[in-house]
């Protein structure tokens, strides 16, 4: 009797944001199609992908940390570096020992044939093109994420707005649109393998549909193609909540927050990068707002929804950021009260405007800052915690909570607040209604 042969193993590592996550199942289920055995990212596998990431320095290093790490579980292993970080490091990883292929961006939907051309000794170590040339959008379905609970739904990729401190551009090139049809049968399939609430995520959401053809790109258009889309997506039976990824502060105006907020599934909360409180920073960062327009654009939420929670990015440390535009910083912050906020130290990025900006700011002095917005973004986040008490919200149920006992478990309103709830009678996936007590809120309590 004939041995059986092993199956080749193959080991993915993801790093960065959602859309990278995302793309990692989407080339993990293509792997597997293709035979392989996926095996988790330790020793033994013939070969290591990892996800990279470029979006700060640390990033960077993490990715090559990586790619060593994979090359030393196993020196005879294939290692593939794809994604942000390879795309705009191309050259570098060429020369990298522990580096065999490199893929670019646009490109990993390729993943299995560029790694049969390589063994075969037909392909070159680096699949990279020029991605601000690419005009469309890389299919590669990734039906759910394993969680059984929510999904995330990629329609988007690429970005036009060149933030004086990003790379994201560069390695992820214009702003390129899932169609309609494609985004619709996703989620339909999501819809059958039991997801109740999507994430529709990208690059830069907000732009989804600026690049399909007729459309003028102007304001008036801003924001339509999402909405449409969103109309859609409420139509598929099944799904009980869409969630969007992010939001463009200039995208909000008071017709299409109110059709937004027509749509029953939508959950309200809406992440809206403002990356400063201070309007001199925004323009140095070249982010085509002010305060005064953003903060009139959550109010507009606000008016449409009823008690959307609101979420933000903040960096602190940009370059040349006196106390006076920080302290402006914390002002907005009071004024806004998001939900939460996610503080960033500006991370100095080679190739980028902001890079040659003088003024740069001390690693201790942005500690600083940062731990004083954290601090204000704590209470910020108790306080709309709070202000759901002796409410009634519906509750998706994740993972159990054996610490309380049994029948506990944890999971988001549609808010995206994560309660603790008692429903000894449900399963994952379920939906629980609950009126919010003392004892559903999780964050610990902050002394004001």
């Amino acid at each position: 009797m004939e041995q059986e042969i092993r199956r080749r193993r193959i080991a993915f590592h993801n790093l960065g944001c959602k859309v990278n996550s995302y793309e990692t199942e989407g080339m993990l289920q293509q792997m597997t199609a293709e035979g392989y055995e996926a095996v988790p990212f330790g020793p033994g596998a013939d070969i290591y992908v990892i996800n990279t990431c470029t979006v700060t320095n640390i990033a960077d290093r993490k990715s090559r940390q990586m790619l060593h790490r994979a090359k030393s579980m196993n020196p005879d292993a294939l290692v593939v570096a794809v994604g942000c970080y390879a795309q705009v490091a191309g050259e570098d990883l060429r020369s990298d020992p522990a580096v065999d292929l490199v893929v670019g961006n646009d490109e990993k939907s390729r993943l299995p044939e560029l790694i049969r051309a390589f063994e075969s000794g037909c392909g070159e170590g680096v699949a990279v093109r020029d991605i601000a040339a690419s005009r469309q959008f890389e299919e590669m379905p990734a039906s759910g994420s394993g969680e059984r609970t929510r999904a995330y739904l990629k329609i988007e990729d690429g970005c036009n707005q060149f933030c004086s401190y990003c790379l994201i551009p560069y390695a992820r090139g214009r702003v390129r649109s899932r169609s309609v049809e494609n985004t619709l049968a996703e989620a339909r399939g999501l819809a059958r393998e039991g997801y109740r609430e999507i994430v529709l995520t990208g690059i830069h959401v907000a732009s989804y549909g600026l690049d399909f053809p007729g459309d003028a790109g102007g304001r008036a258009s801003y924001g339509e193609p999402l909405a449409e889309l969103i109309e859609r997506l409420a139509e598929i039976d099944g799904i009980r909540r869409i969630r969007l990824g992010s939001l463009e502060p200039r995208l909000i105006t008071a017709p299409l927050a109110a059709r937004l907020a027509a749509v029953d599934k939508l959950c309200p909360h809406f992440h809206l990068s403002l990356q400063s409180g201070s309007d001199t920073v925004l323009k140095r960062m070249n982010r085509h707002y002010d305060t005064a327009v953003f903060y009139e654009e959550m109010g507009i939420l606000r008016e449409a929804f009823d008690r959307p929670a609101l979420t933000t990015d903040v960096i602190t440390g940009f370059p040349g950021e006196t106390e006076e535009e920080f302290e402006e910083t914390v002002r907005f912050l009071e004024k806004a009260c998001f939900y939460e906020t996610h503080v960033f130290r500006y991370s100095r990025r080679k190739g980028t405007a902001a890079d040659a900006m003088p003024g740069q700011i001390p690693e201790r002095v942005k500690a600083q800052r940062s731990a004083r917005l954290l601090d204000l973004s704590r209470r910020n986040q108790q306080r709309f915690e709070r202000g759901l008490l002796g409410l009634s919200r519906e509750v998706l149920l994740e993972e159990p909570l054996p610490d309380r006992g049994a029948g506990w478990w944890t999971g988001h309103t549609s808010e995206y607040v994560k309660l603790a709830v008692c429903a000894p009678d449900a399963s994952q996936g379920d939906f629980a209604a609950v009126t919010v007590e003392e004892e559903n809120l999780l964050v610990p309590k902050t002394e004001e």
